[in-house]
């Protein structure tokens, strides 16, 4: 019943995603199981640190990253917060624990080069389809939005006379986003040819199928890494890295660091910061072929 209560608590009050939640059921559950099964501890609400601990040790043995580990142990901190906050507990047997040491995770953004490429080279058909994949690419890349929001997107969210998008992040936090000619003028055909389709279901939305259905987020996968797998050897090829590239040829092309978070909806710059890496690397080049030193 707690979980269940927990469950509606992130749809309801904290607006998490379904996946977000998906993921924080499945994490408890998985513990409950464990130690029901390894502990004949029926229920996991009052149970002390001792039994997380041996769990994190199993996972461990089954050679679960620690990065993995981190991620299950944060579902059940949310979770023992949450009793905490409706008073069925008094502390969290989580107080006191300490998150597992893990190695950055560096993920290397397309290059300027590949991204003119996918411009320039790749032969997107002139039909609804090809046009809405080439859009869904540039909105991605000039916005930094994530995947999420942009299968969100509704038609009355683009406004034409000032070329913005208004965007519906985490937690139903709103941001404006500013589109380039270039994408304006796309999304605009992309518009008269969505007019011209026979089937559409889902009509408030701005991203349709070729059924008239809302894109989800599979399609949008499956989108960037079709079209990417052209022009680029990266094994990874996502909408997320095309965030991750927006932010970091912002970042070499001069952007500050806080008008960068503002555009990708971050809270805090710490979040933000994780982007920089690619940026630093660039300085670094610039310093090498320019220093004097660098000569001698």
């Amino acid at each position: 019943m707690s979980v269940t209560a927990f469950i509606s608590y992130l749809r309801l009050e904290k607006n998490y995603s379904q996946h977000t939640m998906n993921a924080y059921e499945k994490d408890i559950i998985e513990f409950s199981n464990f130690c029901l099964s390894d502990y004949n501890e029926p229920s996991i609400d009052q149970v002390e640190y001792t039994l997380v601990r041996s769990w994190i040790v199993c996972l461990v043995n089954k050679k679960v990253s620690n990065r993995t580990i981190n991620r299950k142990i944060s579902s059940l901190r949310a979770y023992y917060k949450f009793l905490q906050k409706i008073g069925q507990i008094s502390a969290s047997p989580l107080s006191k624990h300490k998150a597992l040491k893990t190695s950055k995770k560096i993920e290397v953004p397309f290059s300027e080069m590949e991204m003119q490429k996918i411009i320039s080279e790749i032969p997107f058909n002139d039909d609804f389809e090809g046009v809405r994949d080439r859009l869904i690419i540039e909105l991605l890349y000039t916005t930094g939005m994530r995947r999420a929001e942009l299968v969100n997107l509704e038609l009355n969210d683009f406004d034409s006379g000032r070329s913005t998008l208004k965007v519906l992040g985490k937690r139903n936090k709103e941001r404006i986003l500013p589109l380039i000619p270039s994408t304006t003028s796309l999304l605009q055909e992309y518009l008269k040819l969505r007019s011209r389709q026979e089937k559409i279901i889902d009509s408030s939305y701005l991203f349709l199928t070729m059924g008239g259905l809302k894109v989800y987020e599979t399609l949008v996968y499956r989108t960037i890494n079709k079209y990417f797998s052209l022009v680029s050897p990266k094994v990874k090829k996502s909408p997320h890295i095309l965030r991750h590239t927006f932010a970091t040829h912002l970042l070499n092309r001069g952007a500050d660091l806080n008008s960068v978070k503002e555009l990708l909806g971050h809270s805090s710059l710490a979040s933000t910061q994780v982007y920089t890496h690619n940026s630093i690397a660039e300085l670094k080049k610039v310093h090498q072929k320019a220093h004097p030193r660098n000569k001698e």
